[in-house]
């Protein structure tokens, strides 16, 4: 058994050699060495350094995104282990947003996934989005700045373009409906007060939250974004509709001109 063993190994190549040790290691749980490469199985890592049970201990918030993608990934690939498979997608893509909005093609480039596990982002993705739609189905609606912020958050995610959308609401501040008025770059010239207004009366709206996003990242209005939501805020005090907010959303960071004092 052993001489066939032998022959076994010295009838494989080098990549096969390395890809049966590191099976081995797998399968028995141990740390091991081979050619000089030390190959550990990740429940061998010290406790305190395993992604899941840190997320246990200490909550998500405290994870790294690499972290975070490794639990996701969940398995690494021949080679690699699941936490350097998630620093390549890291590495790859630049940041998370990067890695949620790439599509299938881009995702598929790294080595060791494929569709199945750009499927399962995707639906960790929507759900999530679902997830911030539904807080706002309660009663109490919008009970807080934040509360809009996290729903813009998702509504958002994963755009490519510009696009300014309106959330109608009750005089209890609860939503009505949110829609995409307008796409492209927003300005004064692209943003009609007559088709809000429109909206507005079609969905019996006694106030409204403006939103639009800069795909650079960056959350800091323009001149012209300042001026159409004045603009917008005059015609739709005649109707006796209030403008609550005008938030321009960026990466990971939303800009209120409320709270800016700008209107």
């Amino acid at each position: 058994m052993v001489e066939r063993q032998i022959l076994f190994f010295r009838a494989n190549s080098y990549t096969k050699l390395c890809f049966l040790a590191m099976v081995w290691t797998v399968l028995s749980g141990v740390s091991y060495c081979f050619f000089g490469v030390r190959i550990v199985a990740e429940k061998h890592w010290p406790r305190h350094e395993r992604p899941r049970e840190r997320l246990l201990a200490h909550g998500a918030e405290v994870l790294s995104d690499t972290e975070l993608l490794a639990i996701f990934l969940r398995t690494g690939t021949a080679g690699r282990t699941v936490m350097e498979l998630a620093a390549d997608l890291m590495a790859h893509f630049g940041n998370v947003k990067n890695i949620l909005d790439a599509d299938c093609d881009s995702f598929c480039q790294i080595k060791g996934l494929g569709k199945a596990k750009y499927c399962q982002l995707q639906a960790a993705t929507e759900l999530m989005n679902r997830h911030h739609r539904a807080q706002l189905d309660r009663p109490e609606g919008f009970s807080s700045p934040e509360a809009v912020r996290r729903f813009l958050r998702g509504h958002f995610s994963g755009r490519k373009h510009e696009v300014f959308s309106c959330l109608f609401l009750d005089n209890k501040n609860r939503l009505i409906a949110c829609r995409d008025l307008f796409q492209g770059t927003i300005n004064g010239a692209s943003v009609y007060p007559r088709v809000v207004a429109e909206h507005c009366l079609h969905f019996n709206a006694a106030a409204v939250v403006f939103a639009h996003n800069h795909p650079s990242g960056v959350c800091e209005p323009s001149q012209q974004d300042i001026d159409i939501t004045r603009r917008l805020a005059s015609v739709l005090d005649a109707l006796d509709i209030r403008v609550l907010d005008h938030f321009v959303i960026g990466y990971n960071k939303e800009f209120s001109m409320v709270e800016a004092g700008m209107i």
